[in-house]
């Protein structure tokens, strides 16, 4: 009985609560899978471009989890369009993008641009692990193999496209060519998240989201969770290595590997060190940039003050204070800023500030998404969303705790098959 009541309900109507004087049609619709849509399309740009200071900017200290970003940043790349799936009431129409795509619309513009930044990322990841393709497929040809190195054998023959040719000049040319994918993937990745900011900030009905500076402040937000993504999931993974390797295993690196790789505890505890205060420095530099024009935006508007600007002002100084001040500017920015630029970083404190910048670009989706949706268009009244915890119906699962689980599991899970057959961690002094 209580989903069929659910059904009837009008969508939204489950988790929106209403205070002062709302219309009776209005209700929270965007609700949390379209503040994880942004999120997660951030967290791949981000990765991407974390991956690209190497290939194309020639950062060499940043060579090893610039391999794990790139590969990673693809994990992530399915994940993106799940969140807005996953809250399509019809989601099997939205093929209709890809089959009829024209610039005129912002929606089937992201398709066309989601596909050729895949093409670009799975291009430049065939490139940098060509040898490594080409090497594994003389190693499994020539010995006995198992049912799973067989299928592997057969994956690595179809993706290598019959090229054989390892020379040093092919191999050269691999490099050239990757570093080109790098840098055109990187404007490339900018606008496929740019596009999500364009999106709200071309809604003329919404004071809150109209801003030509919203597609700037999500790209910024997005390198920045990216990179602190990478940071935290990097530092985890080789605290795992190095606990399995005393025990006879190796995590996140293939068997037939195994006795190839001769580093000790040691070396991969001076790696993770490196990498990930390295990275972290980056870090400082793009939230001092996204920080920036956050905080230009909210002044610009005060400065302004148009028409919109009294329920704005009730909106970001009274009603959300303490979320966009204290959670997200707080906790989020200002206090992970401080641990990074403290002197003596380490991996365990810039893995805590690294999860605080993601609470931090999370709530920032939040409010920007919810906070946008918070005021009645009788600028009386305000609606809040609730977060349904226990599902009771297939609406309240993918709109609730259950759908957030979901889609952060995913990339997660992706990146686990995918790390079987293009390593993160495969470190080939020879590769590009």
């Amino acid at each position: 009985m209580v989903e069929q009541a659910a059904h009837l309900l009008v969508h939204g109507e489950i988790w929106t609560l209403k205070d002062l004087f709302v219309l009776p049609n209005e209700y929270v619709y965007w609700s949390i899978q379209i503040v994880l849509y942004p999120y997660m399309t951030g967290l791949v740009a981000g990765a991407f471009v974390l991956s690209s200071l190497y290939h194309v900017f020639g950062v060499e200290k940043l060579k090893e989890i610039a391999r794990f970003a790139l590969v990673f940043s693809f994990a992530l790349l399915p994940v993106a369009m799940l969140p807005l799936m996953l809250h399509l009431q019809q989601p099997f129409r939205g093929i209709h993008v890809m089959m009829t795509p024209h610039f005129t619309s912002a929606i089937s513009a992201f398709g066309i641009v989601f596909m050729t930044y895949a093409v670009i990322v799975a291009s430049e990841i065939w490139f940098v692990y060509r040898k490594f393709i080409v090497e594994s497929i003389e190693r499994l040809e020539n010995k006995q193999r198992t049912g799973l190195e067989g299928l592997l054998l057969l994956i690595y023959k179809v993706i290598s496209l019959g090229v054989r040719d390892i020379s040093p000049e092919a191999l050269q040319a691999d490099h050239k060519a990757t570093k080109i994918l790098a840098g055109i993937g990187i404007p490339v990745a900018c606008f496929l998240h740019g596009y999500a900011g364009f999106i709200f900030g071309s809604v003329k009905a919404n004071a809150l989201w109209m801003t030509p500076l919203m597609p700037v402040i999500f790209i910024m937000s997005a390198v920045v969770s990216g990179i602190a993504l990478c940071i935290v999931c990097y530092a985890i993974f080789m605290w795992l290595r190095r606990w399995a390797l005393p025990r006879g295993k190796n995590f996140f690196l293939p068997d037939q590997l195994a006795g190839t790789m001769q580093l000790t505890t040691d070396d991969l505890r001076e790696m993770q060190e490196h990498e990930t205060t390295m990275t972290a420095k980056y870090l400082r530099i793009f939230m001092i940039l996204a920080i920036t024009l956050e905080l230009l935006d909210i002044i610009f508007r005060g400065y302004t003050a148009v028409k919109s600007w009294d329920i704005l002002r009730q909106v970001i100084y009274e009603h959300d204070f303490y979320k966009i001040f204290v959670l997200q500017y707080g906790i989020g920015n200002v206090l992970p800023f401080l641990m990074l630029i403290l002197p003596g970083l380490t991996t365990r404190r810039a893995c805590v500030a690294s999860v605080l910048v993601l609470f931090g670009v999370l709530m920032m989706r939040w409010n920007v998404v919810i906070g946008g949706q918070a005021f009645s268009l009788t600028f009386d009244g305000f609606m809040e969303y609730s977060l349904p915890i226990i599902p009771h119906s297939w609406e309240t699962f993918k709109e609730g705790l259950g759908g957030v689980l979901l889609v952060f599991a995913a990339p997660f899970v992706i990146f686990y098959f995918l790390n079987m057959i293009f390593p993160a961690f495969y470190n080939d002094d020879e590769a590009h």
